[in-house]
């Protein structure tokens, strides 16, 4: 049997589908301006060394999020000065 071969461009709009649904979560714990890209960004981070994950590995880092982890990565951006 042959395994089938996930693209990410071809999963593009359900990661970014994810994304979205993940920062509609935030919005429900309060933190409103967090937009889907927001959170594609603090998950891409960590993906700059290391290359594209597997599919599991990227599900999960979505959906694993936690609000405490996002505010850290915003605290280090703007120190930063990327956002």
């Amino acid at each position: 049997m042959e395994s089938e071969q996930w693209r990410y461009d071809e999963l593009s709009e359900e990661i970014e589908a994810m994304c979205i649904s993940k920062a509609e979560e935030f919005r429900l714990l309060g933190y409103e301006y967090v937009t889907g890209k927001d959170i594609w960004d603090c998950i891409s981070r960590n993906y700059v060394k290391e290359g594209r994950p597997p599919l599991h590995k990227l599900v999960n880092d979505i959906y694993s999020l936690k609000s405490g982890s996002y505010m850290n990565y915003l605290t280090i951006a703007a120190y930063r000065g990327l956002n």
